[in-house]
């Protein structure tokens, strides 16, 4: 258990450590992502800003940022290993790979959140968007943090034996932003695609959390109307499938004997 600690501590250190350290690049995306909310509110809104739907497409926006990052850290960062020739070497630590990967999405939340922090702010700021933030939607989204935690495990079991993902995440990470509910809510979707959206990560958590944003719900609420119940249901199918898969995938490439080549 100690060890497992000392690990975890380790790859929570040195992933704040390598964003510290390209601090600019870190900056350069949080520019890039504020412009791309500013642009597609903008047209959502006919050429202005509307400060209601605004509010309502923010929190969407802010929660698809984790799930990009969950995906993009677990994915690039295995490929950057196996790139690098050091993945092998993790495998020969006394604490499983995925375990160290579950340090390094840590270190990747706290950095979102800094992010997320900042930018919500400034938007904030510029466009006098007026958010009601209660504290009771803060369980819903740490139970949405955990399917997209599952989903990240299921694309980096894809990077152990496919090796190049890039394209498929990128591809995920830009439908993700349209077919979870962030910017557009479910509704308006054709009914084939809502379900489809429903069964995806995070979409049941940004309905959750407007309910009780907006909408002024409690989780009691939200957990007698099935939202909430979904929810749960959702993230842990999602967390218990994705970490089976990405096992599944690593004791397979260590078969082959294909872990480490890239």
């Amino acid at each position: 258990m100690k060890t497992t600690l000392i690990a975890l501590f380790g790859e929570i250190r040195k992933g704040l450590l390598i964003s510290w350290t390209y601090k600019v690049n870190q900056l350069i995306s949080l520019l890039t992502l504020g412009f791309i909310f500013f642009v597609i509110v903008y047209m959502m809104g006919g050429g202005k800003i509307d400060p209601a739907k605004a509010g309502s497409a923010l929190v969407g926006y802010l929660i698809w940022m984790y799930v990009v990052s969950a995906i993009s850290d677990l994915s690039f960062g295995l490929r950057a290993e196996m790139s690098a020739g050091t993945l092998e070497q993790l495998e020969m630590s006394p604490v499983r790979v995925g375990l160290l990967l579950v340090g390094r999405v840590i270190a990747n939340i706290i950095i979102t959140t800094i992010q997320v922090m900042v930018l919500g702010t400034v938007i904030l700021l510029i466009f006098k968007i007026r958010i009601p933030w209660r504290l009771e939607a803060l369980p819903a989204f740490l139970l949405t943090l955990v399917g997209v935690l599952g989903f990240g495990f299921l694309i980096a079991g894809a990077v152990l034996i496919f090796k190049q993902v890039e394209s498929f995440a990128n591809l995920m990470n830009t439908a993700l932003a349209f077919l979870i509910g962030s910017l557009l809510t479910v509704s308006v979707l054709p009914a084939w695609l809502a379900g489809i959206s429903m069964s995806l990560p995070s979409t049941l958590g940004i309905i959750v959390i407007r309910r009780i944003i907006f909408e002024g719900k409690t989780l009691a609420n939200t957990w007698q109307d099935g939202s909430l119940v979904g929810l749960a249901i959702n993230s842990i199918l999602y967390l218990l499938i994705g970490w089976t898969i990405f096992f599944l995938c690593e004791r397979l490439a260590k078969n082959r004997g294909s872990l480490g080549q890239y």
